[in-house]
């Protein structure tokens, strides 16, 4: 297991690019529309780490919930992990509060899944599993 990237929600990609790319100098390492979560994102690579930036593009998306409650910043750490559902069988098993009982697509086509945030010390995880093909 390692983290794979950190979530950070944003009013406007544009906006944070001005951030990443100009006054820090990383380059985006892609963008994509993820339409089952209703938000845009792009990605930044750091060493092994990414930060993956979310932008709603519905006003009922959970990042769109997210920013008008809190603002932009952190909304998650993504753990890769080999095996999704082993891993929310264990975290079921030492009660942990699943978000997703069920592995969902992700950006990139991973399988992923949240746990709530109430049952880990207030930190949204995101559980993920590579796409395999």
């Amino acid at each position: 297991m390692k983290i794979d990237h950190i979530g950070i929600a944003v009013n406007s990609l544009e906006a944070i690019r001005e951030l990443f790319e100009k006054a820090l100098g990383i380059p985006s390492a892609g963008r994509e529309k993820v339409l089952s979560h209703k938000v845009r994102v792009e990605f930044y690579q750091i060493g092994e780490l990414r930060i993956e930036c979310l932008e709603p593009i519905a006003e009922d998306s959970s990042i769109a919930k997210f920013l008008a409650k809190k603002g932009e910043g952190i909304h998650h750490v993504a753990f890769r992990v080999p095996d999704i559902n082993q891993a929310l069988k264990r975290a079921q098993e030492h009660k942990i509060e699943l978000i997703d009982r069920e592995p969902r697509e992700g950006a990139g086509g991973c399988r992923m899944a949240f746990l709530h945030p109430k049952s880990t010390h207030g930190i949204l995880i995101e559980l993920m599993e590579e796409n395999k093909l």
